[in-house]
């Protein structure tokens, strides 16, 4: 019986070690692709260009309002509230998309095979979403304020509201991000997935209205004024109302007062965050 070697061509590498940092951020940029369908098939872009054109639209009727009829158009700050069934949309049909191939095929354990942590991992896919979000609110609201520039309508340019309304989309992805990720982990299924953030979304907006007028009926005005914050874009938008002093958007009556609504993102995102480490770790440890 003989033996022989065979040299397959293997060197060893002698380039520079890029650390947990590039890792960290190349998963995220690689995350950010998957959202908007790049580097996949065709069919993968269409609903997140589609969505991304769709929150355009107002933009362009807004400029063209301003331009023709000397008003302003949408309100900086209420853009996201105005908008929510679409951000709920592409929320729903992507974070599945971040998350769910990774757990349904097992690759998990390979990626934490390199110097990548879950701590790392997770924030890499919250960022990547949050960015995601952020982009579909920040663009089409900084539009609307380059045309309010170029029209120079009457008055100073409305520069608090708009900083203000960046400041809060980024709030708004970031919690959104959270919520939807750690909704969407709880099973390696696509369509599961989206299923059940829709789902999430659509019970926290239609219970609201009823919840609301059962308790002002009741004289409860107090209490009802609550019920807004169970939805996370009208809590983000109480937010924005307590911290900058901007009219609430699309609701009936008022906030709570306080900074009782800033401490429930904080405890919301808190929480999602929470749930997918425990996820993670559990999905890691098979």
């Amino acid at each position: 019986m003989s033996s022989e070697i065979y040299d397959i061509g293997y060197r060893h590498y002698d380039g520079p070690r890029l650390g947990r940092a590039h890792s960290t951020r190349a998963l995220a940029v690689h995350s950010l692709r998957g959202v908007f369908g790049l580097g996949r098939t065709a069919r993968s872009k269409i609903m997140p260009f589609a969505l991304g054109v769709i929150m355009l639209l107002p933009a362009v009727v807004s400029i063209a309002m301003m331009a023709l009829m000397k008003q302003r158009g949408m309100p900086y700050g209420g853009f996201a509230v105005i908008m929510q069934a679409v951000l709920a949309i592409f929320l729903a049909s992507q974070a599945p998309t971040v998350v769910a191939p990774d757990l349904r095929y097992r690759v998990l354990p390979l990626y934490l095979s390199r110097p990548v942590s879950i701590v790392e991992y997770i924030g890499a896919k919250v960022v990547a979403m949050t960015v995601a979000l952020f982009l579909l609110v920040a663009v089409p609201v900084t539009l609307i304020y380059i045309g309010e520039l170029l029209i120079d309508l009457e008055g100073p340019p409305q520069t608090k509201e708009y900083l203000a309304a960046l400041l809060m989309a980024l709030v708004l992805a970031l919690l959104l991000s959270s919520v939807g990720l750690a909704i969407a982990s709880l099973t390696p299924r696509r369509g599961l997935g989206v299923a059940s953030v829709i789902a999430v979304y659509l019970l926290a907006s239609a219970s609201i209205p009823v919840v609301f007028g059962t308790l002002s009926s009741m004289g409860k005005e107090s209490l009802a004024a609550w019920s807004w914050l169970a939805n996370p874009f009208w809590l983000v938008d109480a937010v924005q109302s307590w911290l900058f002093g901007l009219p609430p958007h699309g609701i009936e009556g008022s906030y709570p007062p306080g900074p009782v609504p800033a401490v429930l993102v904080v405890v919301l995102i808190a929480l999602a965050i929470g749930i997918l480490m425990l996820r993670y770790r559990k999905a890691a440890a098979k």
